[in-house]
């Protein structure tokens, strides 16, 4: 399915293909194990809409606001998810499942800030100048990924695998890292912030 026809307000099991919604406007609408395949959702503008068991694959995300809508158990493969604030989304106080994740994906200035996001999974990912402050994203996964220049502070980081992660500069004062796993040569750069000289 190319189109969305605008009297359908629930769409179930349904496979998207190159769908374009760039910069229109989506509202009210429940997608529930939906596929997104090469579809263009760039500077579209999301308002009280559910996601519930979807995915995305190599589709362009870029710039979507986000307005009072829910993200359950979704996935991201592929894609471009710039700049999108998900703090503006609608969470569940809890879940007993991941909500949301990101597989090999471009996720660059994005905002998860205050967010309560356990076990979220940031796999493979370039995550540049990405805002995880005040969020809790305790036994994530986050591995493979390229954190430069995002910030953590007051995050809570404990159980978070950071296996082969790149380039994070995190503040073990500022935030919990208790049992987060890190690839040996890139943890030395969690000393920088005890003030620790290291030498041969």
């Amino acid at each position: 399915m190319d189109k969305l026809n605008r009297d359908i307000k629930e769409y179930y099991q349904q496979d998207f293909l190159g769908l374009d919604l760039s910069q229109q406007q989506i509202e009210e609408v429940i997608f529930e194990n939906c596929t997104f395949t090469e579809c263009n959702f760039s500077d579209v503008m999301v308002k009280s809409c559910k996601f519930i068991d979807c995915r995305f694959i190599k589709s362009n995300l870029s710039n979507m606001k986000i307005l009072a809508s829910r993200f359950a158990d979704v996935c991201f493969q592929e894609s471009k998810v710039i700049g999108i604030n998900w703090a503006k989304a609608v969470w569940p106080n809890y879940s007993l499942t991941t909500s949301i994740k990101f597989q090999q994906c471009i996720i660059n200035d994005s905002s998860f800030f205050g967010l309560t996001l356990q076990e979220m999974e940031i796999q493979g990912c370039k995550a540049h100048d990405v805002d995880f402050r005040e969020g809790d994203f305790a036994y994530a996964n986050f591995t493979d990924s390229d954190f430069s220049y995002s910030q953590f502070m007051r995050t809570n980081l404990d159980g978070v695998d950071f296996s082969n992660a790149t380039n994070y500069q995190i503040d073990v004062t500022l935030n919990r890292v208790k049992g987060a796993k890190f690839s040996r040569f890139e943890a030395l750069e969690l000393l920088t912030s005890l003030g620790i000289e290291l030498v041969d």
